[in-house]
């Protein structure tokens, strides 16, 4: 494997350093939706930088993951004050509480029966919220929970699998969990111990693609269980999130060195320095046309086009 740090960085000011850029994703209107976990906020961003910002009823609401619902609507969680959020594209916004209190909820993704799926950090749960045949709207509220057998395992980032089924990680148990639409849930742990995982994502190889924050590696899972590890460069880079690529690619970010990474599908691992020092990159995800974009501490979003 090997790097190079040669690519197209643009950076976007969307927000004062403390307001916290951290969870990101292309719209349903092609826009770039990026959360505010310390200001509670939600900005829309266009490619060429254009900004709107719309502020939440609860400053202290700590949006933290955003994903595209299947109504067209943008849906993030509010970690803080335990809720689920919805905000269309022309910026109204909706909230519905977990049943469970201070439920914690992190990552959240569009599932494959149209129902949001969401993980419960502090409860170690993972809820849906939706409606039968689709993404839930206003009248017709309706959220469950299914609980997990592991305390304090910290289910952290959610994705639709190519499998049908929905994955998700453990941070603090070490492991990758698959939960079926008929709630049977399955646990595999990594191999390294203390690894840490929290990002993940379906890649177009049938398997499901995670990061290790602590170990300084990639993973891949496929629908029997079975992991890859792959060492990155730097130990020490702390990957955080990582998002599919079009032509196969897998980007990551890299928390602590500043970095945007990303696994070509020959294996080799290129790695992008951020122009800002201490960027923090925290959320990434990759559009259509394989146009990258980054959600940094500092108050930016980052451009990478490889």
């Amino acid at each position: 494997m090997t790097t190079s740090r040669h690519p197209s960085v643009r950076e976007f000011p969307i927000a004062d350093s403390g307001a916290g850029p951290y969870g990101i994703t292309i719209g349903p209107d092609h826009a770039i939706w990026v959360t505010l976990v310390h200001a509670g906020g939600i900005v829309r961003m266009t490619s060429d930088g254009e900004v709107r910002r719309y502020p939440l009823d609860e400053s202290a609401s700590g949006p933290s993951v955003i994903t595209p619902g299947g109504d067209g609507a943008l849906w993030f969680t509010r970690y803080r004050d335990h809720r689920i959020g919805r905000i269309t594209t022309d910026g109204q916004v909706s909230s519905y509480p977990t049943p469970t209190p201070d439920a914690g909820p992190y990552g959240i993704t569009a599932g494959p029966d149209g129902a949001l799926w969401f993980t419960e950090s502090n409860s170690d749960r993972i809820g849906r919220i939706g409606v039968a045949g689709g993404p839930q709207v206003e009248a017709g509220a309706e959220v469950k929970e299914f609980p997990l057998s592991q305390v304090e395992g910290f289910p952290s980032a959610i994705t639709a699998g190519p499998d049908g089924a929905l994955w998700f990680t453990l941070n603090q148990a070490n492991a990758i969990g698959r939960l079926g639409l008929d709630g049977e849930v399955r646990v595999h742990p990594l191999p390294t111990a203390g690894a840490g995982p929290v990002g993940i994502t379906a890649g177009s190889d049938g398997a499901v693609w995670f990061v290790e924050i602590a170990a300084g590696q990639l993973g891949r899972i496929t629908p029997d269980g079975r992991i890859t590890e792959i060492p990155l460069p730097d130990r020490a880079a702390r990957p955080h999130a990582i998002a599919a690529g079009p032509d196969g690619s897998y980007w990551f970010t890299e928390w602590g060195a500043n970095r945007v990474g990303r696994l070509d599908p020959d294996g080799t691992i290129r790695e992008y320095d951020l122009p800002t020092p201490g960027s923090e990159p925290h959320g990434i995800t990759v559009g259509p046309d394989g146009v990258v974009w980054v959600a940094l501490e500092t108050g930016a979003v980052a451009r990478v086009e490889p």
